[in-house]
């Protein structure tokens, strides 16, 4: 199961890259890398599961002398939980500044900011 949730992940982040690359508006380079972040969270998400563990919760379940060998590492759940919250802030401000380039030129295809160009 894991290994299908991987396959994903990598598919996810191979088509927001594509669409990341390949579109000129900004709208859908924020959504191409919207989708490649969310690959990264389904592959990091599949490399923490071990099978034929249990969650890391410490109960009843599972003895505190044992749960270093029965539950599964915490951390990588926790580092894709951080990696979320960044990724709405980073999501966020791209779409505030396509807003404001919207409103300061009333485009949003990329080949209209030429300024910059070298």
């Amino acid at each position: 199961m894991h290994l299908v949730a991987m396959a994903a992940g990598f598919a996810l982040i191979l088509l927001g890259l594509y669409g990341a690359l390949t579109h000129r508006n900004i709208l859908r380079m924020i959504v191409g890398f919207t989708l490649a972040n969310t690959g990264v969270h389904v592959v990091l998400v599949s490399v923490g599961y071990m099978p034929g563990r249990a969650a890391p919760i410490l109960d009843g379940a599972v003895p505190v002398g044992e749960a270093a060998a029965r539950i599964i590492d915490p951390v990588p759940q926790a580092l894709v939980l951080t990696a979320i919250v960044i990724g709405l802030g980073i999501t966020a401000l791209m779409l505030a500044y396509a807003y404001r380039l919207f409103r300061a030129r009333g485009s949003l295809d990329i080949a209209d900011y030429t300024e910059l160009k070298w």
